[in-house]
């Protein structure tokens, strides 16, 4: 493929594929981690490490975007690389709850200015259009590839091997991370068309506000993080109280998942070619929708069974990569160039909003008061923004194509990059 034939992008796009396996596998340890120090209490214990870490991304990745053209972004990468990778190495050291909210506090931090800042770096390493696009979808698929293999990978490794040892696995590819951005060229920044670090901050946000579509891509964030939640917080105490498994079974579920994810990914890109990406991620929202309602159903009727709960697993990951994966075409089919950085940081804080109010829901209220009422509640999140999306993304603006000033811009003859950018 020509797009692997940069080698500046080929480094760096190794180094997000190894810091997110790292990153999966600290999230199957972690689970095991809170269970080990507070057993039953466990789904408490990691909806709320997970939530500190949205509201991490929440107020951390827009402002990494505003300042991101004032540092040298190569020299920020690896420092963050390697922030993340000496947290994760003492999370087997602790041994109080109160030890992983700190540390999860500092991982998540870094890793909320990782992220936009990774993805601003792309369209300047990779100059044409259609490589671009591809580029996109090279990171989606690494996405939903770790969101498959982290899990089986675990559950291999927890075969011969207790979970602490996960956690030195995620440093390392941290730490080969670091090194591999460290050898590519990362040119820095270029100067935004904003001034005030605040308004880099907010534009993106305004952005989604004042275009129809986009406001339906927040609304679908809800519904996958709804459904979202109850496999990534509640899975672990569903399979080792509810359905008596073992460590290794609580990675297995997972790995269903991320099945469903994995296959869904593969076959969409020739689906977006035909079908409009509205109808795509509208049907992954009706997906998890039903997901959630079936999972609500399942724990309501007592039934504990593992092949119903490997299958409804299976479906809520098909629904999230029906909804997560053309995301990225959307958002930047409505935006200028120079103003992706911010528009993409602004979806990262937006997507994690969502997941700041459903992560509480499965793991507090799932604690307190019973996985019956937790996934209802989530099951009815799921159905509000669904419902949402179809009332904000107009119907005639399915395939992503702008309205408004940003359009005008776009299609204007002798319009450069600067003027479409601040069109949008």
């Amino acid at each position: 493929m020509r797009l692997f034939a940069i080698r500046d992008y080929r480094h760096l796009f190794g180094a997000q594929v190894i810091a997110l396996f790292g990153t999966g596998l600290t999230t199957v340890a972690l689970g095991l981690l809170a269970y080990d120090l507070a057993g039953p209490r466990a789904g408490m214990v990691l909806g709320t490490a997970l939530t500190i870490k949205m509201v991490m991304y929440v107020v951390i990745a827009p402002l990494a975007a505003a300042y991101v053209d004032r540092l040298p972004r190569r020299t920020l990468l690896v420092l963050l690389d390697v922030v993340r990778g000496a947290v994760v190495l003492a999370l087997p050291l602790v041994t109080e709850v109160w030890h992983i909210y700190v540390l999860i506090g500092l991982l998540q931090s870094a890793s909320a200015a990782f992220t936009p800042t990774f993805q601003a770096v792309i369209p300047d390493i990779v100059a044409d259009e259609s490589d671009y696009t591809r580029a996109l979808s090279a990171s989606q698929v690494a996405y939903t590839m770790e969101s498959l293999l982290s899990p089986v990978l675990a559950a291999l490794a927890l075969t011969f091997m207790s979970f602490d040892r996960l956690f030195l696995g995620t440093s390392a590819g941290f730490l080969v991370s670091a090194l591999l951005v460290l050898s590519a060229r990362v040119p820095d920044a270029r100067p935004s068309v904003h001034t005030r670090a605040w308004d880099k901050a907010a534009a993106g946000i305004r952005t989604f506000l004042a275009t129809p579509r986009l406001r339906g891509v927040m609304a679908l964030n809800l519904v996958v993080a709804a459904a979202g939640s109850i496999v990534v917080v509640n899975t672990v105490n569903y399979v080792r109280d509810e359905l008596g498994g073992s460590q290794s079974d609580v990675a297995w579920m997972l790995a269903a998942s991320g099945t469903g994810t994995l296959v869904a990914a593969l076959v969409l890109p020739r689906v977006l070619d035909r079908i409009a990406a509205r109808t795509v991620m509208m049907t992954g929202a009706g997906v998890l929708v039903g997901g959630t309602t079936a999972a609500v159903t399942l724990i309501a009727a007592g039934l504990t069974a593992w092949t119903g709960t490997a299958i409804i697993w299976t479906v809520i990951g098909i629904g999230m990569a029906l909804v997560i994966t053309p995301t990225g075409k959307v958002l930047r089919d409505s935006i200028g160039r120079n103003a992706i950085p911010e528009a993409f940081a602004a979806q990262f804080s937006l997507s994690h909003l969502a997941w700041l109010i459903t992560y509480p829901v499965a793991g507090w209220l799932g604690t307190n008061a019973g996985f019956t009422l937790a996934w209802s509640v989530l099951a009815v999140l799921a159905g509000a923004g669904a419902t949402g999306a179809l009332l904000l993304w107009p119907r005639h603006d399915g395939r992503g194509t702008m309205t408004g000033p940003a359009a005008h811009a776009r299609h204007a003859p002798g319009t450069d990059r600067s003027t479409l950018a601040k069109a949008a």
